[in-house]
């Protein structure tokens, strides 16, 4: 979707609402694909002809077996704690990777970002380490 518009000044060169057509397109498709499911799933899904039935269709269930007691399981805090630590280290590790690849297009302004964001983190791990945050109980 390329909008062109000629005026006395811009002399035929597409114009910056150009490249926002682009975006509005891939807005446009982005809302319209998860209505466009949910509508479809709505009048193509599957339908229990016995309300009765709905009280099963509904209930959990896991290896094949009825649950016993309670389905909602609370997991200790420090599960998603490890989980959002590997996620930073991880963009880290990327970070990292892509900084290597352009080491010699940065030069010392390249240099000195990474250290600076190096920096950062490790002064949040060590942040976290102190509080012994890290420590399992």
């Amino acid at each position: 979707m390329v909008i062109l518009v000629k005026t006395r000044r811009s002399k035929g060169k597409k114009r910056l609402l150009a490249d926002f057509g682009y975006i509005a397109l891939l807005l446009v498709v982005c809302l319209a694909l998860p209505a466009l499911i949910l509508a479809l799933s709505k009048f193509i899904g599957h339908r229990s002809k016995y309300p009765q039935y709905k009280e099963v269709k509904e209930d959990t269930y896991e290896c094949g077996m009825q649950t016993i007691g309670g389905t909602s399981l609370q997991f200790n805090f420090r599960y998603y704690f490890y989980a959002l630590l590997w996620v930073v280290f991880d963009i880290e590790a990327i970070f990292l990777y892509a900084w290597a690849v352009n080491f010699r297009e940065l030069k010392l302004f390249g240099f000195i970002e990474m250290l600076v964001f190096i920096v950062i983190l490790v002064v949040g791990l060590v942040y976290a380490w102190r509080k012994k945050v890290l420590e399992w109980k």
